[in-house]
């Protein structure tokens, strides 16, 4: 498995960013045929994970045994803040028994600007302390004032999250350095930052890495790292 905590290299190629990509699919009808192919993707160039749907885990868990490859899944996405605690909580307990290693996890963000801040936190602790792998918790941060910020920010990391993430699709947020330098700079000894959003480029995932994220959520896996533009050996 790869250490994507160390400090990144000045100069990274764009194959040398797979491991720090968690190669994305969760289009809509997607079939068992893709959901292989997918997995086998994240093997053939050493992607960080398979992100893929729920319904999805216990099949690309299977493919992906022995491999070193994470198994990433989302929760209470892609329509956030929609499920009650208790659901979130047992359907975070399945997808962990059905393989997955790794949890994204949408918010309840409508608690949080309503000042229902242990409601916001404990719905994120229950998520935590149910499935057992590390989950990684989907802020929204341009839905959020900057006192929300703070306060989702702190929230989050009492609860037990062991990622910050910047939001959980380019609808919300274009993944950019200014979210990811944010949390980077809020984040506790041990905590990490994913960043997520529209990550379509080696250009841009490089500059998110340099922000300080150590993952990058995308489906634009297979052309970042055969990215052949003359940016792919600059060093920084």
């Amino acid at each position: 498995m790869t250490d994507t905590s160390a400090a990144h290299p000045l100069t990274l190629s764009p194959a040398e960013m797979a491991p720090f990509i968690q190669h994305t699919k969760i289009e809509v009808g997607s079939t068992r045929d893709e959901m292989i192919a997918h997995a086998r993707e994240a093997v053939e160039h050493g992607f960080n994970a398979a992100m893929v749907p729920a319904s999805w885990v216990a099949l690309v868990a299977a493919e992906l045994a022995g491999t070193g490859i994470e198994v990433a899944s989302a929760l209470d996405f892609p329509t956030v803040g929609v499920m009650t605690s208790a659901g979130k909580a047992a359907e975070a307990e399945q997808i962990a028994k059905q393989g997955a290693t790794q949890l994204d996890m949408g918010v309840q963000i409508g608690w949080l600007k309503s000042g229902r801040f242990d409601d916001f936190r404990d719905d994120i602790a229950g998520v935590v302390q149910a499935c057992g792998i590390p989950v990684k918790v989907m802020l929204e941060l341009p839905l959020l004032t900057d006192a929300e910020k703070e306060a989702a920010v702190e929230l989050a990391q009492e609860a037990g999250a062991a990622y910050l993430k910047n939001a959980s699709s380019g609808q919300i947020e274009t993944a950019n350095p200014q979210s990811i330098r944010y949390l980077v700079e809020r984040a506790r000894e041990g905590v990490k930052v994913k960043a997520s959003g529209s990550i379509k480029s080696y250009r841009q995932g490089l500059e998110l890495l340099r922000a300080g994220a150590v993952l990058l959520g995308t489906s634009a896996g297979l052309s970042i790292i055969s990215d052949s533009s003359d940016e792919s050996t600059t060093s920084y």
